[in-house]
């Protein structure tokens, strides 16, 4: 058995205001269409330190991203979320 992808986004002052209010529910639209509630879990987290001029930070498996905006998203969850989705040792 593998451990679900842990995916945390960061909803602090910043980032709300760079979209990441819009990249939750994206997120959480794509887990439910997809019924992947037992492969990712999806949490909120206030300011990682890590702000940037555009966009919002995402933290998964504790590897932090920055930059990401809701125009990205679609391509970041094939890339960064799904590849490691059902891996062992994810």
């Amino acid at each position: 058995m593998h451990e679900p992808v842990c995916v945390e986004i960061c909803v602090g002052s910043s980032c709300h205001l760079k979209g990441s209010a819009e990249i939750v529910e994206k997120l959480q639209k794509y887990v439910a269409d997809n019924h992947l509630e037992d492969e990712i879990i999806l949490m909120g987290s206030f300011c990682t330190g890590r702000c940037n001029r555009e966009g919002v930070t995402i933290i998964v498996n504790e590897k932090a991203f920055t930059g990401l905006t809701p125009g990205k998203i679609d391509e970041f969850i094939e890339t960064e979320i799904m590849s490691k989705v059902g891996k062992e040792g994810v």
